[in-house]
C-alpha cells in the first residue's frame, strides 16, 4: 500500500502542467540529440545546466532525465537508416537494423526499436520503483567508513567497465581526484593547488569543467571528422511490427529488459555494455545464430530493450546511494547539488516528492516517447541533413554564455575552454573522459568520508576492515582490481601453452 500511495503522490507531482511540459521538452530534446551523431546526453545536459538554475529541483531533474532516456530512443534512428549509431549504446542495433533497412524493412526495424525501448524502459522503471526504496533503507546504515569504501568501489567499477584500457581509466580517475582537491581543505582550511589564484579557493566549478570536457571537446573532435550523412533511401511504411515479428522478439525484449536493468545498476555499466551483452545473449541462445548480422528482428529488439532499461536503472545508485555511475548521471548529480540537494539515502526521506515525482515522470516520458518516435520519424530523418558546423557554432555560444552566467566571470569561460582543449587531447590519446568527470565529482565525497572515518577512529585505518559493510565493499574493490591481472595472467599462460604445442 505504501508503494502505491507513494507512486500516486509521484504522479500528482509529475502530472502538473509545468512538469508535463518539462517531460515533453526533455523527451523531444533527447530524441533529437540521439538522432544527431556527435552530440551525446552528457554534453547536452552539461550545456543545459545553467538553464535549470531558476527552475524547481524536481522540474530540473525531470527535464534532464528526459533528455537522457530520450537519447536512447533517438539513437536507433541513425543506426538503422545510416549505419551510424547516434549514441554508443546503439552500436549493437546497427548490426541487424541497417541490414533490415537495406532489405526494405526499415519501418519494421524502427517500429520494433520503439516498442522494445518502451517495454524495456517500463519494466526497468517498475523494478526501480520497488527496489530503490529498500536500497535507500539499507544505505541509511552507512557511515563514513562505508561511504569511503563505496565511492572507491564505484570509481573502480566505472574505470573497469567504462573503457577499453583500464590503465588509462585509472590515470583519468587519479587526475580527476587531483582536480577535486583544488581549493580549500574541507577540514583544515588550507589552500591546495590554487597557485595563488583567489578564484580557485572555492575549487573547480563542476559545471564549467563539464561543459568544457563534453561540449567544447565534442565540437573540436566532430569538426575534424568527416561528415557522412547519406541516409539510406528505404521505405518507412509499415512502422508497426507484425505478429510474426512479435512472436520472434517477445522473449528477446524481456531478456534484454532484465539484463539492462541489472547491468544499468552497476557503476560504469550503463546502456552501452547492456546492449552488447543483450545482443550476445540473443545470438548465443538462438537456434540460428548464423542469421545474426543479416537483418533479424531479434538483433534490434534485444539491444534496444536493454539500453533503455539500463538508462532507467542507472538512476538507482544516484537516488539511493548518491553515487553517479556514468557521465550522464554525473551531470544530473551536479544539477541536484546546484539546487542544494544531496543525492543519497536521505533523499527519499527528505525529498519524497522529488524522488517519486521523477520516477512517475519516467512512466509518462516513455509514453510520450512512444508517441513521438513513430509519427515523427520523417522529421528526425530531415534533421539529419543539418550540417554539423552550424550546430557547432550554436554549441560554442551556449557554452560561453553558460560558463559566464554561473558567476558572471570571464575566468570561468577561460577555465571551460582550457578543459575543452584538455579533453580534446585526452580524446586523441584514447583517454576516457567519464572516469575523469566522475572522480572530480566524487573526490570531495571520498575525501570528506575518509577524513571523518579516520577522525572517528583516532586515525586507525582498521576501521575500514572492522565495519562489515565496508570490509565487503573493499573486498569487492580488490576483486575488481585483480580481474585484469587474472586475465593478463591467463593470456600469458595460454600463449605459452600454444607456443609449446
Amino acid at each position: 500500500m505504501d508503494f502505491l500511495a507513494n507512486l500516486a503522490g509521484g504522479f500528482s507531482v509529475a502530472l502538473t502542467p509545468g512538469n508535463l511540459l518539462y517531460a515533453l521538452l526533455g523527451a523531444v530534446i533527447g530524441t533529437a540529440i540521439g538522432v544527431l551523431p556527435g552530440l551525446g546526453p552528457p554534453a547536452t545536459i552539461a550545456l543545459l545546466l545553467p538553464v535549470t538554475y531558476g527552475m524547481d529541483a524536481t522540474s530540473a531533474v525531470i527535464l534532464l532525465s528526459g533528455i537522457f532516456y530520450g537519447a536512447m530512443y533517438g539513437g536507433s534512428t541513425t543506426s538503422i537508416l545510416l549505419n551510424i549509431p547516434g549514441e554508443a549504446s546503439s552500436v549493437a542495433t546497427c548490426l541487424d537494423g541497417y541490414q533490415m533497412a537495406r532489405q526494405g524493412r526499415a519501418g519494421r526495424a524502427l517500429g520494433m526499436s520503439a516498442m522494445g525501448s518502451f517495454v524495456g524502459a517500463t519494466i526497468s522503471i517498475l523494478l526501480m520503483s520497488m527496489v530503490a526504496p529498500a536500497l535507500a533503507e539499507l544505505a541509511l546504515q552507512f557511515g563514513p567508513a562505508e561511504y569511503t569504501s563505496l565511492v572507491l568501489v564505484g570509481l573502480l567499477m566505472a574505470v573497469y567497465l567504462g573503457g577499453d584500457s583500464i590503465l588509462k581509466g585509472l590515470m583519468m580517475a587519479a587526475l580527476g581526484l587531483l582536480f577535486s582537491m583544488v581549493g580549500l581543505d574541507p577540514m583544515f582550511g588550507v589552500s591546495r593547488f590554487t597557485f595563488g589564484m583567489m578564484r580557485l579557493l572555492d575549487g573547480i566549478e563542476l559545471v564549467v569543467a563539464a561543459m568544457g570536457l563534453f561540449g567544447i571537446t565534442e565540437v573540436l573532435c566532430n569538426l575534424e571528422a568527416p561528415e557522412v550523412r547519406d541516409v539510406y533511401k528505404a521505405s518507412l511504411k509499415g512502422l508497426l511490427p507484425t505478429r510474426e515479428d512479435w512472436k520472434r522478439s517477445w522473449r528477446s525484449v524481456l531478456r534484454g529488459s532484465v539484463l539492462g536493468f541489472f547491468i544499468g545498476v552497476l557503476p560504469g555499466g550503463g546502456a552501452t555494455i547492456s546492449s552488447f551483452v543483450a545482443y550476445a545473449v540473443e545470438k548465443r541462445s538462438s537456434k540460428h545464430p548464423e542469421e545474426f548480422g543479416t537483418g533479424v528482428i531479434e538483433g534490434v529488439a534485444a539491444p534496444e530493450s536493454a539500453n533503455n532499461a539500463a538508462s532507467q536503472s542507472s538512476f538507482i545508485p544516484l537516488l539511493t546511494l548518491g553515487i553517479p555511475g556514468n557521465a550522464t548521471i554525473a551531470m544530473i548529480y551536479v544539477a541536484l547539488l546546484i539546487h542544494g540537494i544531496q543525492p543519497g539515502p536521505l533523499l527519499l526521506a527528505d525529498h519524497p516528492k522529488l524522488f517519486w515525482g521523477v520516477i512517475a515522470s519516467m512512466y509518462i516520458g516513455n509514453l510520450m516517447l512512444l508517441g513521438l518516435n513513430l509519427p515523427l520519424i520523417g522529421l528526425w530523418v530531415r534533421l539529419l541533413k543539418v550540417p554539423y558546423h552550424y550546430m557547432a557554432v550554436v554549441i560554442v555560444i551556449i557554452c560561453i554564455i553558460g560558463a559566464y552566467s554561473i558567476k558572471n566571470s570571464a575566468f570561468d569561460v577561460g577555465m571551460m575552454l582550457a578543459f575543452g582543449v584538455l579533453g580534446y587531447f585526452l580524446r586523441k590519446g584514447g583517454f576516457p573522459a567519464a572516469p575523469l568527470v566522475l572522480a572530480i565529482i566524487l573526490g570531495g565525497l571520498l575525501e570528506r568520508s575518509l577524513q571523518k572515518a579516520l577522525q572517528g577512529s583516532g586515525a586507525d585505518p582498521m576501521i575500514f576492515i572492522e565495519k562489515p559493510i565496508s570490509a565487503g565493499l573493499l573486498a569487492l574493490a580488490l576483486l575488481v582490481m585483480l580481474i585484469p591481472l587474472f586475465k593478463w595472467g591467463m593470456r600469458r599462460l595460454l600463449a605459452k601453452t600454444v607456443g609449446r604445442v
